[in-house]
């Protein structure tokens, strides 16, 4: 490629940025675009209300790119399990505003080829394996919590949400237990789920990626010659006659990244409103065997993916909108968890409700989350530790929320416990749950 060449595709790339920008800001403020208003960074880090101007306006509002959103559980339910919607165009098509800085393999994948490679991956999650995980979810959570108590001052996330469920993935894998360097990466892959919209975050997206990518290319060369038993030796043993290489390395790198990136930001948002409300705390407190429910509870009230889109595949009719072929329609699952038509006073955070609808913080039909059940245990056991071992946690400091209209939960979280004198190995929070 001439330099020239380069020259111009550079040229494309920052106009494109910032053309965007100036359409978000435009939409936003000039227009009154509710969906621009959403993802429009560093406008709000609460997007509830605009998702009840949107619930006002009707069931599928339209975007100023000639796409809906829709708030109903009806329809993101129904637009979730339908096979008349992909995540991708099926004819291969693909307008600009939906081009991925990313592979996310198994997320932008339609079948023939989605169903192939999910089942490849589905045994590292079934019930037999689920109870096999359970003691090494409880010795992570355990160490982590002593280290806590140790300092009496520290932060949530840092402390415990994030090497939580990065030693439990990172194990499962067959990766080195490194909960700084990838919880540095799984956030800033996260942060470009809504787009690139500077130059500096699109360098330090790529450079984020390019990490990722050298890790795993070392771990599948290693297991290709040293299998083990873990997932990716499970994969690697597949390639070539089920999955191919090209395959294989993104799938693996998204396992990662969506395996823990949705459960730290569910442990932050469930213990933000549990101890914004003290009097649902202390329920938890008398009576930890709760902890399932209040998982589930923090999953339809405040859910980590915020919202998810499909695109119809032929001409067909939804919430009274008739949608031509390519058209898309975001499904906006956190309101979703909140429509008055299915749920009882949704606004309210109520670890006793009996919810007459399954929430969708997992979407739903072909492409509902994969490690669902392990992020219900990781949650589950992580609220009930937390109950029995610090009933006297509070907030020490404001809580810093991320930007970005996909995924939502605390960047820091300070907390106070009273401090207990234990003498422990290592101020790391690196926690070893290998047998």
């Amino acid at each position: 490629m001439s330099k020239a060449t380069r020259a111009v595709q550079a040229a494309k790339f920052v106009g494109g940025i910032y053309l965007e920008r100036a359409l978000l800001l435009y939409g936003a403020r000039v227009r009154g675009d509710l969906f621009s208003q959403l993802i429009r960074r560093g406008d709000r880090t609460d997007p509830y209300e605009i998702y009840e101007k949107m619930r006002a306006v009707g069931p599928m509002v339209r975007t100023r790119l000639g796409n809906y959103s829709t708030t109903s559980h009806r329809i993101c339910n129904e637009v979730l399990r339908n096979r008349s919607f992909g995540v991708t165009p099926n004819d291969g098509s693909q307008d600009v505003a939906h081009e991925q800085a990313l592979d996310l393999s198994l997320l932008t994948i339609n079948p023939p080829d989605h169903t192939r490679i999910r089942r490849l991956a589905a045994p590292a999650f079934t019930p037999r394996r689920m109870a096999g995980y359970t003691a090494l979810i409880d010795k992570a959570i355990h160490r982590l919590l002593d280290r806590a108590e140790v300092r009496g001052e520290f932060d949530l996330m840092a402390g415990f949400g994030s090497p939580l469920p990065i030693s439990v993935m990172t194990h499962l894998l067959g990766l080195p237990d490194e909960p700084e360097k990838f919880r540095r990466l799984g956030s800033t892959i996260a942060g470009g789920l809504d787009g690139i919209y500077s130059l500096g975050q699109a360098r330090m997206l790529a450079s984020a990626d390019a990490e990722l990518r050298d890790t795993f290319d070392d771990l599948l060369t290693r297991r290709a010659v040293e299998p083990g038993d873990d997932l990716v030796s499970a994969l690697v043993a597949e390639q070539g006659s089920k999955i191919t290489a090209e395959e294989l390395a993104p799938l693996v790198r998204l396992l990662l990244i969506a395996g823990f990136e949705t459960t730290v930001n569910a442990i932050g948002n469930g213990m933000r409103w549990l101890l914004a409300d003290r009097e649902q705390w202390e329920l938890l407190v008398a009576d930890p065997s709760r902890a399932p429910v209040v998982a589930e509870e923090v999953l339809r009230f405040d859910p980590p993916v915020q919202q998810t889109a499909r695109v119809a595949h032929s001409e067909i009719e939804v919430g009274g909108v008739r949608l031509r072929k390519n058209q898309w329609v975001i499904t906006m699952l956190a309101a979703a968890g909140r429509d008055p038509e299915v749920y009882p006073d949704p606004g309210r955070f109520d670890i006793t409700r009996d919810s007459p609808a399954e929430h969708l913080a997992f979407s739903g039909g072909i492409h509902y989350c994969l490690g669902s059940p392990l992020a219900r245990m990781e949650l589950a056991q992580a609220f009930r530790a937390l109950a029995e071992r610090m009933p006297d946690i509070r907030l020490a400091g404001p809580i810093t929320m991320r930007r970005g209209a996909t995924l939502r939960g605390p960047l820091t979280f300070p907390v106070a416990v009273r401090s207990r004198s234990r003498s422990i190995s290592s101020p790391s929070t690196s926690v070893d749950i290998r047998p």
